[in-house]
């Protein structure tokens, strides 16, 4: 396997990329949550991110904003969602990179949180843990505690508790809650 090399989505690769998210789900509306997000409030092109292999697309995850329901104030902060790679190459240290690589590049970055839903095995060794564990409380019930994860990012403060509430796309496509 040659060089893994993560990046921003570009100009011309939203077809490639959202392949990749149906391929890696095996089923077409994760193609529809992609569709439905990038022409969402929500949408931020930059922090579009593929993985490229011998000069095609393999993986690719996803950064959305969503807002904290603070005591004092709402705060944008970033849900990661969602994250795939082609079934032929799981298992080879793709994903892994679409995180590390992705998460690093969110430094200087002004929302305090990321947030996922997603396993309590794979995600911690990103620095991943409960909402809970930060006084944060998941958007719905059908999200089990421990899916229900965060890491603080540069800008994080201890005093930002409150409940996360998802942008409407998440919602309106039933996209909540682990399946």
């Amino acid at each position: 396997m040659g060089e893994v090399v993560v990046r921003p989505l570009a100009d011309g690769e939203w077809d490639a990329m959202r392949d990749v998210g149906v391929r890696a789900f095996g089923d077409e509306t994760i193609g529809g949550l992609l569709d439905e997000l990038r022409a969402s409030w929500a949408w931020i092109p930059e922090l579009a991110f593929v993985a490229e292999l011998d000069g095609r697309i393999v993986g690719q995850v996803l950064y959305t904003t969503a807002i904290l329901d603070a005591p004092d104030r709402l705060i944008d902060v970033l849900v990661l969602s969602p994250l795939g790679v082609l079934p032929e190459l799981h298992g080879q240290g793709i994903g892994d990179a679409l995180v590390r690589q992705s998460l690093a590049r969110l430094d200087g970055r002004p929302e305090p949180y990321v947030f996922l839903e997603g396993s309590p095995r794979y995600y911690p060794r990103f620095g991943f843990r409960p909402g809970g564990d930060f006084g944060v409380r998941k958007p719905s019930d059908r999200i089990p505690d421990a899916a229900f994860q965060t890491i603080p990012l540069a800008t994080h403060e201890p005093s930002m508790t409150g409940t996360l509430v998802y942008p409407d796309v998440f919602w309106r496509l039933d996209a909540v809650g682990l399946r």
